[in-house]
């Protein structure tokens, strides 16, 4: 065998980015001034400058990104830039349709414009309730008033004069016949000077005593005398109904210089159309309810819990009498109520629900009517009703307020507002995954929402970058009361975001979890008795974050250190290697060491993947299982057929496998069990290949080589463990302190590789070889010793296959015998 050494390995310094403290131009946090600008973010403030400034239909705005990348406070420190230079949208307000009462007018007025109405329509009716009162009580309405009773009654009095004196001269006299509470006039005959009812007068013709002659005549002037009688009762009822008319006039008359007078200094503060037509209306119905001012017929409404008053009351639905600039709101319960509105209803003991145009209450889209409207995506979603509401009003930019409950209850009212013309620009907050689900299933999204503002998680490092950290954490500081952060802290704070970013060039935006650290650091300066946070304080910070949430790592590690989970990091096994998988439990990302084991055997199988065959492996994994058959056929496979089966399996794996980094070492493992070289156990390995046999980078790369680096700490470092990784993978690299020293103590090592010949020659000490001319390899390698097992299994299955084929030919030949 041919063997090498002396392998290729990461020095200390290329395993950690280290902030150097002449990056940091403070001494401390309190040397500088808090960031007020945003970081890292040029590009999404770009799309949302350009979202913002467009104010043409559809030009809404859908802002993605990772959860704390400083999505919704750059929104809203960006639109409250704006919103002061832009103008201030008109009140909204619902007034009543004298003419349709279910039909609410709308009114549009200049801002502060709709308080002063609303006001002073009430000023005016408090007013009028008063004042109307006392002008008909008043000495000079009542002599008015009796003046034209008086003049009535003597029209009356003459016209009974007149018919009394017809009636007295045929006989009869004028009596008052009670009916119930009521009485009507009616005629009686007058014998010698006595009034003597008809039946009466018929006992006495009976009797002989009155003539019978006679009382068919007074009977005859009866009924001539009565119809008389009834021309009369109908003038006097014309006079009584023209009498109250008079006085309905007179209190017309009297009250209309007072209403007119009441609603002229209205009408010169607001010389609106819309609003001089509504006051006309106004003007005409109040002279026609004057009734609405005297004491018993608002007493009577008033007990029954009803406003006498409302059909002059004015709904202001949108005040926007106090902004500075464009509304901004910010909702963040979207419920369709609180979005959209509602009209409000009020129940009859009988469940019969009332409503009146006072009850229509605004949402939050309308007061942001002219302005900005904020929204997570996910709560617009998942709200009943608000998306499809939503598109709709964005769509035709006109909104109408309804009441979906009101559909399903029993009403004896309908309110139809006026539809209102919208213009609102709407921001959602949402991911990638949501604005691509929409994007492709809802047609009217990409038409509507125009512009895509994306949040990176990461940005370049960088002089100015260290220098905005610096001043964000002064911003956290000075937020929450915190101690200044010295020189060292803040380094170890911008190492701990190029450890979030995964990678040495980059830092992490994800503030919300830097901001967390530094408050945590904060308190752990205080428990220790500091001043200042320091480097010390920020490292035990971000163990302690961790330490709260790895309850599963540790269980892992402790199964590992019982034996449970069968881990070897010394010797060397033929077919076995170690892998290393990642652990995302939602709060924390761990990585620990898997035994991978391989069998191989003649065959035509090819590779068998033992995961995929018992439903436990992913759509990633297959495919990386079957991109190393591809490489194993390219290179082994060229001059003679492929007889190999091939089993591959991670051991004690149970709850599925995914992800094609493992790709790697699934092939030492079958190259080791071809080859019959052990692989040696005090290694771990990671990397993805393709069909050439070249190593490709992977991901959660420092949680791998800690995850290995951990169970090799457990049983004692010996001075020969490490991990290979693809050699992309160098420039992520951020390694935990204890690892950097470990291997500055060449207690453990990392192996970057290109290629599978390199992470083999490194895990058997073996030289991996070059193919010859002649198609073979050089003697005493790998390849060549991979090769020659290959070999002699084609042989093992073409001599089976020739036996097989043989013995059926007989079979054959005795049947046909």
């Amino acid at each position: 065998m041919e063997k090498i050494s002396n392998f290729y390995e990461l020095k200390p310094e290329q395993l950690r980015w280290r902030c150097p403290l002449e990056a940091v131009p403070y001494e401390t946090t309190a040397d500088c001034l808090a960031c007020e600008d945003i970081i890292g973010q040029e590009q999404a403030l770009k799309s949302l400058k350009a979202g913002l400034e467009i104010k043409s239909r559809g030009y809404n705005i859908f802002i993605t990104g990772m959860v704390g990348t400083g999505r919704t406070t750059t929104i809203k420190k960006f639109l409250e830039k704006i919103r002061i230079s832009e103008e201030i949208p008109d009140d909204l307000l619902y007034v009543n349709n004298f003419k349709k009462p279910d039909e609410p007018v709308l009114l549009r007025l200049p801002a502060g414009k709709g308080r002063i109405l609303q006001e002073s329509l009430d000023r005016f009716i408090a007013m009028l309730r008063i004042n109307i009162p006392e002008l008909l009580k008043s000495q000079y309405f009542q002599e008015r008033k009796q003046t034209i009773v008086e003049s009535q009654q003597r029209k009356q009095k003459e016209i009974l004069q007149k018919f009394e004196e017809l009636v007295a001269a045929e006989g009869f006299a004028v009596i008052q016949v009670p009916m119930g509470i009521f009485t009507r006039p009616d005629l009686i005959p007058v014998v010698d000077g006595q009034p003597v009812p008809f039946s009466k007068l018929e006992l006495m013709v009976k009797e002989d005593k009155f003539s019978k002659k006679k009382l068919e005549e007074l009977k005859k002037k009866y009924e001539q005398l009565t119809e008389q009688l009834e021309k009369v009762i109908s003038t006097l009822k014309e006079i009584d109904e023209e009498t109250q008319g008079l006085l309905k006039n007179q209190e017309v008359e009297a009250c209309t210089p007072l209403i007119k007078g009441g609603l002229s200094d209205l009408r010169n503060q607001l010389p609106f159309s819309s609003v001089q037509n509504y006051l006309d209306e106004v003007e005409q119905n109040l002279l026609k309810d004057i009734e609405l001012f005297k004491a018993g017929s608002r007493e009577e409404m008033e007990k029954e819990g009803l406003d006498p008053y409302l059909p002059y009351r004015v709904n202001l639905l949108v005040d926007n009498s106090e902004l500075k600039g464009a509304p901004v709101v910010m909702e963040t319960s979207p419920t369709y109520v609180n979005l959209f509105g509602t009209i409000e209803y009020s129940y009859t003991r009988f469940g019969v629900g009332q409503t009146d145009f006072t009850k229509i209450k605004a949402g939050s889209f309308l007061k942001a009517n002219g302005g900005y409207l904020v929204l997570n995506a996910l709560d617009v979603l998942v709200e009943p009703g608000v998306w499809t509401t939503l598109i709709r009003t964005l769509r035709y930019q006109v909104f109408e307020i309804q009441n979906p409950i009101s559909l399903f209850l029993v009403s004896t009212a309908r309110m139809k507002p006026q539809p209102i013309q919208c213009q609102v620009k709407v921001i959602l907050i949402g991911d990638d995954y949501l604005y691509n689900l929409l994007y492709f299933l809802d047609d009217d999204f990409k038409k509507i929402f125009k512009i895509k503002a994306e949040f990176d998680s990461e940005m370049e490092k960088n002089q100015k970058t260290i220098e905005d950290y610096t001043r964000f954490i002064r911003k956290i500081c000075d937020e929450d009361k915190l101690r200044p952060v010295d020189k060292t802290g803040i380094a170890a704070v911008v190492e701990f975001g190029a450890r979030l970013a995964g990678k040495q060039k980059k830092l992490s935006t994800r503030f919300h979890l830097i901001a967390d650290v530094i408050r945590e650091a904060d308190y752990w300066a205080r428990e220790s008795g500091k001043s200042l946070i320091t480097r010390e304080d920020v490292e035990k910070a971000i163990r302690e974050r961790v330490e709260r949430v790895n309850l599963i790592e540790r269980k892992i590690q402790e199964m590992i250190d019982e034996g449970t989970i069968l881990i070897d990091t010394e010797g060397a096994v033929v077919g076995q290697v170690n892998g290393l998988a990642v652990y995302d439990t939602g709060e924390l990302t761990f990585g620990k060491p898997t035994r991978i084991t391989a069998r191989t055997s003649t065959g035509r199988a090819g590779v068998i993947n033992i995961e995929r065959e018992a439903g436990l492996s992913g759509r990633t994994h297959n495919k990386g299982v079957l991109i190393l058959s591809g490489y194993l056929r390219g290179k082994y496979a060229q001059n003679k057929p492929f007889a190999l089966s091939a089993s591959i399996a991670f051991e004690q794996s149970y709850s599925g496998v995914d992800g094609d980094s493992a790709s790697s070492t699934e092939a030492y493992a079958i190259l080791s069990s071809l080859s019959g070289l052990p692989l040696r156990q005090d290694l771990a390995v990671t990397g993805s290949i393709n069909q050439k046999g070249e190593i490709q980078p992977i991901g959660g790369v420092n949680e791998k080589i800690e995850g290995f680096f951990e169970v090799c700490k457990a049983r004692g470092l010996t001075g020969t463990q490490g991990v290979i990784i693809p050699y992309q993978n160098v420039k992520n690299l951020m390694l935990k302190e204890e690892v950097v020293q470990a291997v500055a103590e060449g207690k453990f090592h990392i192996y970057p590789i290109k290629t599978v010949d390199e992470g083999m020659e490194i895990l058997t000490g073996v030289r991996a070889g070059e193919r010859l001319a002649d198609g073979t390899y050089e003697p005493g390698t790998i390849n060549a010793l991979v090769d020659a097992r290959l070999l002699e299994l084609n042989r093992v299955w073409e001599e089976f296959s020739a036996e097989d084929s043989s013995s059926e030919q007989e079979k054959e030949t005795v049947k046909s015998e």
